[in-house]
């Protein structure tokens, strides 16, 4: 668990910096303390602490901003709390939630099912006998979508790989440059294809591919490889950055290849 969950600390330094970077330069300490609920002293000791750290850069009398590193720290650990959300929302609040899956078979109302992740989707099987199972809350025929409750156990589920491909920008000769043929043959058994950059789009066209999404490559990449998915993501040089920084902050692990 997240240090800002599990120490008080931690917790009351995470929200003094929030708090900051909400309302910097002028930042009012009392504000600040009744917001946080602590005392004003208590707040000025936090945040001279802060500033001894790095986190925080002092710039006059009640004038504060937070640095670079400040802001970095605050991602990870707002990153970890989300997490953490997440897995209870999921995890742990969904099993006594309904959610839906798509049937393999017949599925009546009632009837225990076995739950898997197939292409990225939920499905249920009749029988109940797997790792994770439900009970099925509507009838449904075959490839219908069904209501599916009282989950236990856990999915048996390996993330799937994520490779990403670098095509050079167009004042570098853009997608002119890469292999067609190569590329195709790169995409061939991806699960999900993403596309980020103009260039990057042309050059998947050259080699007669079409992406599944052209907007927020690296999000949807996370998303599918957290789903058991491959995932190849073809992106110009300009934007490879913001694909890879949104797999590091999931968590996501990826490889990066040049496209020529």
């Amino acid at each position: 668990m997240t240090d800002v969950l599990e120490d008080k600390r931690v917790a009351t330094r995470f929200r003094i910096l929030a708090e900051i970077a909400d309302r910097q330069p002028a930042v009012s300490q009392g504000e600040i303390a009744e917001a946080v609920g602590v005392t004003s002293q208590a707040v000025s000791e936090y945040i001279r602490g802060l500033v001894d750290d790095g986190l925080v850069d002092k710039e006059g009398r009640s004038r504060y901003s937070v640095t670079k590193e400040g802001v970095d720290w605050l991602l990870r650990e707002a990153t970890d709390v989300r997490r953490f959300a997440d897995r209870v929302t999921e995890d742990i609040l969904g099993s006594v939630g309904e959610d839906a899956a798509i049937a393999t078979t017949v599925v009546a109302e009632g009837e225990r099912v076995t739950l898997s992740i197939r292409e990225g989707l939920l499905h249920a099987t009749p029988g109940g006998e797997g790792p994770a199972t439900g009970v099925a809350t509507t009838d449904a025929d075959e490839g219908e979508d069904v209501g599916v409750t009282g989950f236990e156990g856990i999915i048996d589920l390996d993330p799937g790989s994520v490779a990403v491909y670098q095509v050079p920008p167009v004042r570098s000769g853009g997608s002119r440059t890469v292999d067609a043929d190569e590329l195709a043959a790169a995409c061939d058994d991806a699960g999900v294809l993403a596309a980020a950059g103009v260039e990057a789009v042309v050059a998947l066209r050259t080699a007669d591919v079409e992406p599944d999404t052209t907007f927020a490559a690296g999000e949807v990449a996370a998303a599918a490889a957290a789903r058991g998915l491959d995932v190849v993501v073809v992106a110009t040089a300009d934007s490879v950055g913001r694909v890879t920084d949104a797999l590091r902050n999931e968590g996501v692990a990826y490889e990066v290849a040049d496209a020529r």
